[in-house]
């Protein structure tokens, strides 16, 4: 009766992300209601202390690793948050794009773009930013829905080969699976698939567009946290590769150093905006995480994850982690991805290179099947859940090209 139950507020958590867009309710506030509400169920049910100080326990550990994504992610997108604010994300779209170009170079310079982005900032706000990218151009309804959908699959792509860009990258390589050396491997065959799409798109694509320059002043603060934002990240990589240094150990002391240099430059006053950043940072997507890996863990903790790993482990790992990718665009793909870790099944590098491949590209495959495919609909009224569709056969196609070029370099270089 118990599990009945607790499997039954899973499933009404999973529906309430599905229809988010019908029931207008805040996905991360559901599901961490659900999360909260099936833990003090287990407590209550547990019958004796020992049982309590077991499901404790569990429960300790399951909030240790919500701690150390939730600090991560918080202090990557406060970087991104104050920078997005001071305009230097728009400046650097205004350096590095002509005011005049044609549409089909626009296509590909749009792709390549979104890709590199993705894989430096978390996919919300290198979605806003391309999306953002597009009004600057004055491009007819049916290239500007064709550009959104490049933008997606592009922006889901790049954030597969580096922990900064994409959660389930990140979940994954926080699991031990993959080094992140393994991980810049996917760099190559995200590129690839993204430009496909992008050559694909263009065929038809005729004429040129024109863009008008935005004046902006630059503070040479801002500059000096502009690079201290990228150096973190090339000294996550580098002292993890190097000393095993936990990437949310020097992303936490890049955002001190942040802070710091907003203490010696800035008044009080302005020094407190500063702090505002942190607050401007998407909670919703914070809390919609800790209450997913709650419900994952209370699942693992009844025993039902072990189904999964059955049905998982009953086909080969690569088929199975295609087909992942591609149910990943009907289910969030954050659940997927805790559930399928959490299920700990037995991988080689280059089986767990393709699943981070999979479930961070397949939920391209729909407009609901991503964050970025969300945030595309609610911004480009041209976009709708069935226009969408019609795109489904080459966004499939780029996917399936990517995934087989994950595994044929990976079982090159790891096999």
């Amino acid at each position: 009766m118990l599990y009945a139950f607790l499997i039954s507020l899973a499933v009404l958590a999973l529906l309430s992300i599905v229809f988010e867009e019908v029931t207008h309710l805040n996905k991360a506030k559901t599901t961490l209601f659900f999360g909260c509400i099936s833990w003090i169920a287990l407590f209550m049910a547990a019958g004796d202390p020992g049982h309590e100080k077991l499901i404790e326990e569990q429960l300790n550990e399951n909030l240790l690793e919500i701690a150390t994504l939730w600090l991560f992610l918080m202090s990557t997108m406060t970087f991104v948050a104050y920078l997005n604010a001071k305009g230097m994300i728009q400046i650097l779209v205004q350096k590095l794009f002509p005011q005049r170009v044609s549409v089909r170079m626009l296509m590909l310079q749009v792709a390549l773009f979104s890709l590199v982005l993705s894989a430096i900032c978390d996919n919300v706000t290198a979605t806003l930013v391309s999306l953002g990218l597009l009004t600057t151009f004055k491009l007819d309804k049916q290239m500007r829905r064709r550009m959104a959908v490049l933008i997606i699959f592009a922006v889901n792509s790049g954030g597969v080969a580096l922990i900064t860009g994409d959660v389930t990258t990140l979940m994954i390589f926080l699991g031990g699976h993959v080094h992140m050396s393994e991980l810049l491997l996917l760099f190559v065959p995200a590129a690839v698939s993204v430009m496909l799409l992008a050559v694909l798109f263009s065929l038809k694509a005729e004429g040129e567009v024109s863009t008008t320059p935005i004046k902006r002043e630059v503070r040479s603060v801002d500059i000096i946290i502009a690079v201290i934002f990228f150096s973190t990240i090339v000294m996550t990589m580098a002292l993890n590769i190097l000393f095993g240094i936990p990437p949310v150990l020097t992303f936490l002391t890049g955002l001190s150093v942040m802070f710091l240099v907003g203490h010696t430059t800035r008044s009080n006053k302005e020094e407190l905006q500063i702090l505002e950043y942190i607050r401007q940072v998407e909670y919703d997507t914070l809390l919609f995480f800790l209450g997913i890996l709650l419900l994952v863990g209370m699942l693992k903790e009844i025993g039902t994850l072990d189904l999964l790993t059955q049905v998982y482990s009953q086909f080969d790992p690569n088929i199975s982690n295609f087909v992942a990718g591609i149910g990943s665009a009907l289910l969030d793909n954050v659940p997927l991805t805790a559930a399928l870790l959490k299920a700990e099944p037995v991988l080689n590098t280059p089986e767990w290179l393709g699943l981070t491949y999979s479930v961070g590209v397949g939920g391209s495959l729909l407009v609901i099947g991503s964050a970025a495919g969300i945030i595309a609909m609610s911004k480009v009224k041209e976009l709708t859940f069935v226009s969408y569709l019609k795109f489904v056969p080459a966004l499939a196609l780029c996917y399936s090209v990517g995934y087989g070029l994950t595994l044929l370099l990976a079982y090159h270089f790891y096999g």
